[in-house]
């Protein structure tokens, strides 16, 4: 029994082979340990790409008795590609997505927005060079607010009741970061469903099914 996954290749597999030939098997008889032995892939195309060694994703059968598992990727013993592409732009646009999805949570350069809204390669050096400035300093600004907070607070403790001023504190820390939490993980989980739609159109225009 086969059952489709998802496999980033450079320019050879990691251990130096030659990437195979479209439906050519490759066959693994050592033992199966993940991430040391065998033949891996992700059955999401998101969870694939933490592991890509080179742009090319290729959609793969995977099969083999004793499959192992874990939450972003697999290793089992026959594994071959059945089509591939060349994913970096498809991967260049998600990001610009995924950037402009949360653009709203800081003050982006004009030519930041510029280039992810367009992706204009031309600007794409500067917008870089504007990112890290509005980094830079944008962490100036928070260590100086830090600082002002630490000291605000310190005075409102001493002139009123300290313990109540530190259960606000943590009070406000924690649904700050709990929000934070929420937004990453809200802003991950469309990240990834959006790149799976791409990738299994692009697969799907290419005339097989994911």
């Amino acid at each position: 029994m086969t059952f489709r996954a998802y496999h980033f290749v450079g320019a050879t597999l990691r251990n130096g082979k030659p990437v195979p030939s479209d439906g050519e098997w490759l066959i693994w008889r050592k033992p199966l340990i993940m991430c040391q032995s065998g033949l891996h892939a992700s059955e999401h195309p998101f969870d694939a790409l933490q592991y890509a060694p080179g742009p090319i994703l290729c959609l793969v059968d995977t099969g083999g008795k004793d499959i192992l598992r874990q939450d972003d990727k697999l290793v089992c013993r026959r594994r071959r590609i059945v089509a591939r592409f060349d994913a970096t732009e498809l991967l260049r646009d998600q990001a610009r997505k995924s950037a402009l999805s949360v653009i709203h949570l800081w003050n982006a350069p004009a030519v930041v927005r510029q280039y992810l809204e367009t992706g204009d390669e031309a600007l794409r050096a500067a917008a870089s060079a504007a990112a890290w400035d509005a980094a830079r300093a944008a962490a100036w600004d928070a260590a100086r607010a830090a600082a002002w907070a630490a000291a605000r607070d310190a005075a409102w403790a001493a002139a009123r009741d300290a313990a109540w001023a530190a259960a606000w504190d943590a009070e406000r820390a924690a649904a700050r970061d709990a929000a934070r939490a929420a937004a990453w993980d809200a802003a991950r989980a469309a990240a990834k469903n959006r790149f799976k739609i791409a990738v299994d159109a692009k697969f799907t225009e290419m005339g097989v099914k994911p």
